[in-house]
């Protein structure tokens, strides 16, 4: 694990060739980036224009990174009845997958026969994974980078189990 030379997710992604999955697998975040989005759909139930703007850099990242040919994929392994912060990324997710990543909901309960790894990542290419700590509020706690073989094949086969239970964006209800 390499917690202390961890570049900026879009140099990890330029490097992509083939494949970005993430697994989320909590409830709530409180990330500072998306603490103006997630006030106003508070405020008003919904994502608007603005919201849509400032998700603009990540949307243009995800469009280049499909157009170039790698997939992207994110699974979200979700408590039921759902936090009121994964309702407010199910509000928003529709611009991910409209910009070409594909995304799928698992209930927690279905999850839990499957054996998956103590934290969110990104894995590229199958062969780097991009863990991602926070705090138990949400926060971030930073990222640590691993290339060791047997986390690689861990969180990869974790990746798939999650990715064949869950269900696609469009026909999950919140």
């Amino acid at each position: 694990m390499r917690p202390n030379s961890v570049p900026p997710f879009s140099d990890l992604i330029k490097e992509c060739h083939r494949s970005a999955v993430h697994l989320e697998l909590r409830d709530t975040y409180s990330v500072a980036s998306e603490a103006d989005d997630f006030a106003e759909w508070q405020a008003c139930g919904r994502i608007t224009p603005e919201s849509v703007e400032r998700r603009r850099s990540w949307l243009d990242l995800v469009r280049s990174t499909v157009a170039r040919g790698v997939e992207m994929r994110r699974a979200r392994v979700v408590s039921l009845p759902v936090s009121e912060y994964i309702r407010y990324e199910h509000a928003g997710t529709y611009l991910n997958v409209e910009a070409g990543e594909k995304v799928r909901w698992l209930p927690r309960r279905d999850a839990a026969t499957l054996a998956l790894p103590g934290a969110d990542f990104w894995l590229f290419d199958d062969r780097l994974i991009r863990f991602g700590h926070f705090s138990g509020e949400g926060a971030s706690a930073g990222h640590e980078l691993c290339d060791d073989p047997a986390v690689v094949k861990l969180c990869t086969e974790a990746f798939d189990a999650v990715w064949q239970r869950a269900t696609p964006h469009e026909e999950f209800a919140v």
